[in-house]
């Protein structure tokens, strides 16, 4: 009986799984008790069971002759239901949110950030103190549909080092570069549509992705960028409307797209009619610029995004986007419409900090940080086997392969109870084929505890 009762379930389970990642909306029809029996490779009587319990408890209504339907309003979006299930110490939510909720007790090496005493604490607190005497329209009034135009200009400048061409009006403010895809998906998807993602990627793309109802799809990504014929496959296969991508230093290998690759996506994409969007918030770790797609497709069909949450403060919101003109009209329409204003006061911080003599130091300062940082932590993941995929010319990113047999979900849960916080690979894979891999930010792997604390679960796992 109880067996029996487990059965009834995981039917159950399944339905309401279905109904609350909205697979199945209010009016739809389920599988007949027989197709679900098939299915689920249950007993029917089983499963009438499992349906009149659903039905008893308002999930479902019987109709006579027809079968059962779902009833109700849409239920609340859980992101968590969408997808395959993961452990929740892989789910990207999940990392994210460990990586947000702890106090300084806690290491995080599975963070994707500077430490705070990484970050340009002095030219904020000068930027904050020059902000302070501006006149009250600075401190107290909205910004402008595109945001500050001074930004905009030291943006374009800025922007033209790297090749990408963009006028001020050709650049529109945001509050994130979270809120940047998120706008840009709102003007160009449609629920049911692909979007290409590398594989692996931020693994935030595929919480965003499933906000927003969309298929991702993704594309192996190599050394030099992702695998151009796995690419291609791609368009051909799922005539993606959107694909999603870092062009300088790649989130979570740490690799650099080639000239060559850049050259194949474009001419792929211009021929599937594919919009490209680059996240470039890893700009100013380079020690030498990778080529931009945007640079060569001069904001065609590609849109540049980024923000200074790594490298100013994560703690100020503010970012943009770079895009044809005709675009970003419709993109500030959806800014006004679901933010109104933009942050003026984040803007002029920003532009404050970042036109400062001393951010250039800043992060040259960083980048030496963090090129030491490096030197010192792949002997000490070498001397527990666990490998680097890719050794990064620049950037906080390793991304490792554990030992033989190793599983990065098990691994993280043991760290965790530790109160170490780690990134497992399938967080950032949509075909979960990186099981056996972490992300570390070399920036946050500098205590000895982490070490210790890793081998002692590799050693636990062999």
């Amino acid at each position: 009986m109880k067996q029996n009762r487990t059965r009834i379930s995981d039917v159950m389970d399944e339905i309401q799984s279905r109904i609350t990642s909205r697979t199945y909306l209010p009016g739809t029809r389920l599988p007949s008790v027989r197709a679900q029996a098939r299915a689920m490779e249950l007993s029917v009587s089983t499963v009438v069971e499992a349906y009149e319990r659903l039905a008893a408890e308002g999930f479902i209504s019987a109709r006579r002759g027809s079968g059962f339907y779902v009833t109700g309003p849409v239920a609340p979006l859980a992101l968590a239901e969408i997808g395959p299930k993961l452990d929740r110490e892989v789910d990207p939510l999940w990392v994210s949110r460990q990586s947000l909720e702890t106090d300084g007790t806690v290491l995080k090496p599975g963070c994707g950030w500077l430490p705070a005493a990484w970050m340009y604490e002095s030219g904020m607190r000068r930027a904050l103190r020059t902000l302070a005497r501006s006149d009250t329209a600075e401190l107290a009034e909205y910004a402008t549909p595109l945001g500050h135009p001074a930004l905009r200009k030291f943006l374009a400048r800025r922007m033209a080092t790297t090749g990408v061409e963009a006028a001020p009006d050709q650049i529109m403010l945001t509050d994130s570069g979270t809120q940047a895809i998120d706008l840009i998906c709102r003007f160009l998807l449609e629920p049911g549509d692909t979007v290409l993602v590398d594989d692996p990627c931020y693994f935030n793309f595929h919480a965003l992705l499933k906000a927003h109802r969309v298929r991702a799809v993704g594309v192996p990504y190599t050394p030099n960028g992702p695998d151009v014929a796995a690419f291609e496959t791609a368009l051909q296969n799922h005539s993606p409307r959107l694909y999603i991508t870092n062009s300088g230093i790649h989130n979570p290998t740490g690799a650099v797209l080639s000239p060559v690759v850049a050259h194949r996506l474009l001419k792929l994409a211009d021929h599937a009619d594919l919009v490209i969007v680059e996240d470039d918030i890893f700009a100013d770790f380079e020690t030498n610029p990778a080529p931009r797609l945007a640079a060569f497709d001069g904001l065609s069909r590609v849109i540049q995004i980024s923000s200074f949450s790594k490298t100013v403060s994560a703690s100020l919101r503010c970012g943009y986007i770079a895009a044809r003109p005709d675009w970003i009209e419709g993109l500030i329409d959806l800014k006004i419409a679901t933010s109104f204003g933009g942050g003026r006061l984040a803007a002029n911080i920003v532009l404050a900090a970042l036109t400062n003599s001393g951010y250039r130091k800043h992060m040259e300062m960083v980048r030496l940080r963090l090129a030491g940082a490096m030197e010192k932590i792949l002997p000490r993941l070498d001397e527990i086997g666990v490998k680097p995929w890719f050794v990064p010319r620049a950037g906080m990113f390793l991304w490792c392969r554990l030992p033989a047999g190793m599983d990065a979900a098990s691994i993280a849960r043991s760290c965790l109870k530790d109160k170490v916080v780690l990134a497992p690979g399938n967080a950032f894979s949509q075909s979960l084929s990186a099981g056996d891999f972490l992300r570390f930010n070399i920036a946050q792997s500098t205590d000895d505890k982490i070490f210790n604390v890793l081998e002692r679960a590799l050693s636990e796992q062999a």
